[in-house]
């Protein structure tokens, strides 16, 4: 079995690393910040083997030079669309590609996700998804390159993952985007329910991730643009113009 932490970087980036208890061996996905992850690793005595890039932004990169040159054989696996605006990788993948880490007795799925930007990428290896900025506990990325279409497209491919899928995203936005979440589905009592639960762990300064992908379904607005009651309440007669309207919303909201 491997840990899955949260290394808290900047005002609300995580960090994730993975490592196994019984290996040296440690995985980060999205590293924006060294300095975080070399206090992890000197922590809990571990050597970092294998670094996940979602995505080009700085926030998610900018910790990959220093990192490469503490770690000479890191292995730091991002997508081949972005690869001339992130310097550093050793390997570009796409969807369909495999990436295999013996050392850490895993293997991750490549899945193309644009929208946040038209690179992005996730990888998943059941039933534990890094999603990098594409989807949010009850909330989605904004558009920086991507079309609507092409980001509900993206959000169609995760949502039809496992419902017992954790979604490990690279923000803890979850008390914010709840707070649209309920404007735009005021009646919907899970969610309801769910905004209480968050509210009480971030009072203990608890993250919020993993969120569940089964409950996202149930609450999340931008993963439930198929709902006719929902469409009905934003005066919209398909998905994407659902999609489309709560995501120039939710661009605009002052909570």
């Amino acid at each position: 079995m491997f840990q899955i932490t949260p290394i808290p970087a900047f005002e609300d980036n995580y960090i994730w690393a993975l490592c196994q208890p019984d290996t040296p061996y440690c995985l980060v996905v999205d590293p924006g910040d060294a300095d975080a992850v070399l206090r992890f690793l000197t922590q809990h005595n571990k050597q970092l083997h294998t670094v996940l890039i979602t995505h080009h932004h700085h926030d998610h990169t900018g910790g990959i030079a220093r990192l490469a040159q503490q770690f000479p054989q890191l292995r730091i696996i991002g997508p081949g669309a972005e690869q001339q605006r992130i310097d550093g990788l050793t390997e570009q993948v796409q969807q369909g590609d495999t990436v295999h880490l013996p050392e850490l007795n895993l293997q991750f799925n490549v899945i193309d996700v644009p929208g946040h930007t038209l690179g992005h990428i996730a990888f998943y290896s059941a039933p534990v998804l890094f999603c990098g900025d594409t989807l949010f506990s009850a909330g989605c990325g904004r558009l920086f390159e991507g079309s609507p279409a092409q980001m509900w497209q993206s959000l169609q491919k995760l949502a039809a993952l496992p419902d017992d899928t954790q979604v490990y995203c690279t923000h803890e936005y979850t008390l914010a985007n709840l707070k649209f979440a309920l404007f735009a589905q005021p009646d919907n009592a899970e969610l309801v329910s769910y905004a209480r639960h968050c509210a009480q762990l971030r009072q203990q300064n608890k993250p919020t991730l993993p969120a569940l992908l089964g409950r996202e379904k149930q609450i999340n607005p931008f993963l439930r643009c198929n709902n006719k009651l929902l469409q009905q309440h934003w005066q919209q007669d398909n998905a994407l113009a659902l999609f489309t309207a709560l995501r120039a919303a939710k661009d605009q909201f002052k909570a």
